[in-house]
């Protein structure tokens, strides 16, 4: 593949990704009420940061096959940690207020897309699939390639959350007090609810 082709296929399907409803997301929406329209980059520079050590480990070739028992050990540890991150959101909903910058406490946007990342087990059997799958497609063409693919993804990623973190910043000018709480307790059930199904699949 050529330069130009692992960069399209970065974005292309950074972007499916990206849009896709999830941990991710959910996040996004939270802490883009509390910091405004920077909280979209944030979360995906902590999403970033998790992906630069895994196309590392497969560039050098420290990436086995993920087998049933890493992905278990994944969704379970993930699950328990979702749950405490959309707890963090319930439990301050209550204080939390537009008009004073009294807000929700959960943890920062770079934080939270390092944890919602890290804590989603579908993430780490892409990258160790499909994505370790491109990257050595890519590194046929030099690290160049790799760089331009990875290059790719992230622009889909930043591009879309940037717009959903607007949107819902814009959004907040016009939202009453009561909306504000309902839409935190939407963000942490929602968190909750992936991270308690994460752990079901263990046990089901």
């Amino acid at each position: 593949m050529t330069i130009l082709e692992m960069l399209f296929i970065g974005f292309t399907v950074g972007l499916t990704g990206a849009m896709a409803p999830g941990p991710m997301l959910f996040a996004t929406i939270e802490s883009s009420l509390r910091d405004g329209w920077t909280a979209g980059p944030k979360i995906v520079f902590g999403h970033a940061i998790l992906e630069i050590a895994i196309c590392a480990f497969i560039v050098i070739g420290l990436v086995s096959v993920v087998n049933y028992e890493t992905t278990g050990a994944i969704s379970l540890i993930g699950g328990i940690s979702l749950c405490i991150f959309g707890g963090l959101i319930l439990r301050d909903r209550k204080n939390a207020r537009l008009d004073t910058g009294k807000r929700s406490q959960s943890a920062g946007p770079v934080i939270a897309g390092f944890v919602t990342s890290a804590s989603n087990p579908y993430f780490w059997i892409w990258w160790f699939s499909a994505g370790s799958g491109l990257i050595m497609e890519g590194l046929k063409a030099g690290l160049i390639a790799v760089g331009f693919f990875v290059a790719g993804h992230w622009i889909a990623d930043a591009g879309w959350y940037t717009l959903v973190s607007a949107s819902v910043s814009r959004s907040k000018a016009f939202m009453s007090q009561e909306a504000y709480r309902y839409l935190l307790t939407a963000c942490g059930l929602f968190l909750v609810i992936f991270g308690l199904w994460f752990i079901a699949r263990q046990f089901i």
